[in-house]
């Protein structure tokens, strides 16, 4: 059975001021995401799922989701602050007005998955090679397998000239993920480039491995969910800005000695829109990525 593509789609995009998961940069109004679909499907995986939230259906169909659905298996579901949550543990977080975050996603989608999966963020662009590498790890995957993977990307080429970004920092050792430790804050400062963490600024060198979220998993993978999601339950439900984040979910398999995470690498220049100024820029990339024949003018054929 082909691999599918999970697409993390219902973030509230409040440093890029609307929904950017939506918005056109292509050179027929291609949204970033009908590029991920297009690497995606072209890279053996055969259905693509978009996790959203409610009150951008209408707009996400129109702009984005009828046009890929025209081309690829493609579904969506819905991630709102009540999903997966008892009356009793909606009333402890009833002044909570942020999503939960990540892993929460994941669990959302949880039905619609019957074969391995890679998840991706929606506002990211990461390049057909990645998607020919975990589609071909994921194809070949054994029934039950607790080897999952991820793709990282080097430190360098994720960086925003807009503003901050955030980024899991990998250790690796002999192709497999030892830990991703979250730094929240990364920007470039007095010309070089810095993590603020914990209170304290700590200079990087631009080579590191960090997590663009793309990560690949056999279906165990969801018994570790389940157990980090309720644990987060226990903890934060309380918490105002408290977010389940895949990457510690992640680690946690590792930590807890539940399965392994191989990890491959890409040297592919990421851009992506998390603020405003973005959008410019990605439009630029694409259009250098059409000119010199990467990608087709016009993505789709209807």
């Amino acid at each position: 059975m082909k691999p599918t593509l999970l697409v993390l789609a219902a973030g509230m995009g409040s440093r890029y001021g609307g929904v950017k998961q939506i918005d056109a940069v292509g050179l027929h109004g291609e949204c970033l995401l009908d590029y991920s679909a297009f690497d995606a499907a072209r890279s053996g995986f055969g259905k693509v799922v978009f996790i959203i939230r409610k009150d951008i259906e209408k707009d996400f169909r129109e702009r984005l989701f009828d046009r890929v659905a025209r081309n690829v298996d493609a579904e969506y579901v819905f991630q709102s602050l009540d999903s997966l949550l008892s009356p009793e543990e909606q009333a402890k977080a009833a002044s909570r007005t942020k999503p939960w975050g990540t892993i929460h996603a994941v669990l959302c989608a949880e039905e619609k998955l019957n074969a391995p999966f890679a998840v991706i963020n929606s506002d990211d662009y990461y390049g057909r090679e990645a998607f020919k590498t975990l589609g071909s790890y994921l194809s070949s995957m054994p029934e039950g397998s607790t080897e999952h993977a991820m793709v990282g990307y080097v430190l360098g080429n994720t960086m925003s000239k807009s503003g901050s970004v955030s980024r899991g920092v990998c250790q690796v050792a002999d192709g497999y993920l030892k830990s991703i430790t979250e730094n929240t804050k990364i920007s470039y400062k007095d010309g070089g480039i810095v993590s603020e963490l914990d209170g304290k600024e700590i200079r990087m060198t631009g080579n590191e491995w960090v997590s663009m979220n793309l990560f690949a998993f056999g279906l165990s993978a969801f018994s570790e969910f389940h157990s980090y999601w309720e644990g987060f339950k226990r903890t934060s439900l309380g918490e105002a800005k408290a977010e389940a984040l895949l990457p510690v979910a992640a680690s946690d398999i590792i930590k807890d000695g539940k399965g392994s995470i191989k990890f491959f690498t890409s040297s592919e220049k990421w851009f992506g829109m998390t603020y405003p100024e973005d959008r410019e820029i990605v439009k630029a990339e694409i259009a250098a990525k059409v000119s010199s024949g990467y990608y087709p003018e016009k993505l789709w054929e209807k």
